[in-house]
């Protein structure tokens, strides 16, 4: 299979992961298609790489955007040849019992609902044209639980699941699935985790070794570049000197 020829579909693509691995895509000469809620993200990216990506504004929560979306590309981008689902969050920390059952939701509607759209909206052509990849992004919370991980730890572990049982439902078919599972990594995922607070955020890495950016979008361009009769099931990516848990428990708050 020629890599270059299809296009690769990214969610979250703005920030973190998501815009590492689609500029570690672009560099190597593939289209994107790279999807997120926030266009002047989206927009930069845009203007660096110019007709080799393509942008939109999609919020993955929303079903009727996303099928909308992908129902009107045009060539060269309608060949998804992979999907990337990268879009993710946590909102809140703490014991189960003092969490908001509104982050609760947000944390599903995203990490597990929107996963589950944007694989059933490109798994049809995937299977017609009898290859594909399906990368989705999970973490090492779903196998080594910690204080504060509940829903967030248990929404990863359904992408893990669920990525072995796709792959299982595709047996046959040459189509790949791969759950790549990163573990402490700096981001603005935990500013968002704590709502914008910079001090906690900061607080979290304040000592420890963590995982860029750049480094998880390596692992996922190594799984996608393959060969195409090989399929890595499932990749935990944690830093050198990070012991298994995530270590949340030493932030307060």
């Amino acid at each position: 299979m020629d890599i270059k020829k299809g296009s690769v579909l990214i969610t979250g693509a703005s920030s973190g992961f998501g815009l590492a691995t689609a500029k570690r895509f672009l560099s190597e000469g593939i289209r994107v298609i790279a999807i997120a809620r926030r266009m002047e993200r989206l927009n930069e990216l845009k203007e660096e790489h110019g007709d080799q990506v393509l942008v939109g504004t999609v919020d993955v929560r929303n079903k009727d955007e996303v099928e909308g979306f992908l129902s009107k590309l045009e060539e060269p981008f309608s060949n998804i040849d992979c999907l990337i689902n990268n879009a993710g969050l946590s909102l809140g920390f703490g014991p189960a019992q003092s969490n908001s059952l509104d982050d609760w939701e947000q944390i599903i509607d995203t990490n597990i609902k929107g996963l589950l759209y944007c694989t059933h909206a490109v798994l049809p052509s995937m299977i017609k044209k009898d290859r594909g990849q399906i990368i989705n992004i999970g973490s090492i919370a779903a196998y080594y639980p910690y204080v504060g991980g509940n829903v967030y730890a248990a929404s990863k572990a359904f992408v893990n699941s669920f990525s072995l049982n796709l792959k299982s439902d595709l047996t046959g078919t040459g189509v790949r699935v791969c759950c790549v599972a990163p573990g402490m990594s700096k981001t603005e995922f935990a500013l968002v985790r704590f709502k914008g607070d910079q001090s906690k955020a900061n607080a979290l890495y304040s000592g420890k070794e963590y995982l860029r950016p750049e480094d998880v979008a390596e692992s996922v361009y190594w799984c996608y570049a393959a060969p195409a009769h090989v399929n890595i099931n499932v990749l935990e990516v944690i830093p050198t000197r990070q012991h298994f848990s995530l270590g949340f428990p030493t932030v307060t708050g």
